[in-house]
């Protein structure tokens, strides 16, 4: 948490991972998101409870949603220093939830969780009304292909199925307070201010595209958070002892002064977009594994990256309106 200041971060999210039949986490679990949470305010970070589940055991019976929602609703009751609750992750993807499409091909993950989110926005509310309900933390891509191999969809098909079914529904209350996007580049090598014009993808620089989606499915947007943004970096000779593995040719991984100008104009997009609310960077630190992400604004043994001082300017200039808008 004290990295996370220094690099200008006011708030962090901390993943609970729900597994059946669970109605709360359990006592080791909740004990170490007390002490997050604890470490957090103490710094003046905003923690954000993530809970979600992978595929293998997604809810999509009544008992199962009940018992999600008891969870999430376990955590803003246990702890009240939470105000911001994230539900589910990634649903768009195979990897978080499964069947992403029908025997007929229609979309099945879009209705399914926007079950599992009106009933964990209600659950929650009942527990602590002012507790703010993130909803979609939608990939930025998918292939929208029910015979592909890999089961995915795109944003812009799910929040529009999310929407359809929500006015199926006939539900006249809200399903969230924001809605989160991770708007991850294809590649590192990508700037932040690359758009989507004519592809289903959704990346920083397509905030119109987002603001429409959500009108057209919800008759209004509701304010957005870029839940997960990272920009992964090249490791120096001199800093590899800190990690493991190879870094995949396909990341486009850049340099780290790169890495600080990306960061820095992302905060400057954000900055014109009225509706948003929050951009998360993923990581603080490196991932060791060079597998995996080396997103963070420190090294993985929590050494700066030369780039820290101008992403912590600039976030602490976002923070206080200061930072120059970048139309």
């Amino acid at each position: 948490m004290a990295l996370a200041r220094h690099a200008g971060f006011t708030a962090i999210v901390l993943s609970s991972v729900w597994t059946p039949p669970l109605v709360a986490p359990a006592p080791d679990e909740l004990e170490r998101l007390r002490s997050a949470v604890t470490a957090a305010a103490a710094l003046g970070i905003r923690p954000i409870v993530a809970v979600y589940s992978f595929s293998s055991v997604t809810p999509l019976t009544d008992t199962a949603r009940s018992q999600f929602a008891a969870y999430a609703a376990s955590i803003v009751r246990e702890l009240p220093q939470v105000r911001d609750i994230s539900v589910g992750n990634e649903p768009n993807l195979n990897l978080f939830w499964l069947p992403q499409f029908a025997a007929d091909g229609s979309d099945a993950a879009a209705p399914a969780y926007l079950e599992l989110l009106a009933q964990s926005y209600d659950a929650i509310k009942a527990a602590a009304p002012l507790v703010r309900v993130i909803g979609g933390s939608l990939a930025p891509s998918g292939g929208d292909n029910p015979k592909g191999t890999r089961q995915t969809q795109s944003p812009t098909r799910f929040i529009e199925d999310l929407g359809a079914a929500y006015r199926a529904s006939g539900r006249t209350r809200p399903v969230m307070d924001l809605f989160s996007i991770h708007p991850y580049p294809e590649s590192s090598a990508i700037p932040p201010d690359f758009k989507h014009p004519h592809s289903t993808s959704i990346g920083l620089a397509d905030y119109g595209k987002l603001v429409k989606l959500l009108d057209d499915a919800f008759g209004t947007s509701p304010p957005i958070v870029y839940g997960e943004y990272g920009v992964e970096t090249t490791i120096g000779a001199s800093e590899q002892g800190a990690y493991t593995g190879a870094e995949p040719a396909s990341t486009g991984a850049v340099s780290v002064e790169n890495q600080g100008a990306d960061y820095v104009e992302a905060m400057r997009l954000a900055t014109c977009q009225p509706l948003v609310r929050m951009l998360l960077f993923f990581h603080v630190s490196d991932e060791p594994d060079l597998a995996r992400l080396q997103t963070g604004v420190y090294y993985a043994d929590d050494k700066p990256k030369p780039d820290l001082a101008d992403v912590a300017s600039a976030a602490r200039a976002a923070k206080t309106g200061q930072l120059k808008c970048s139309s």
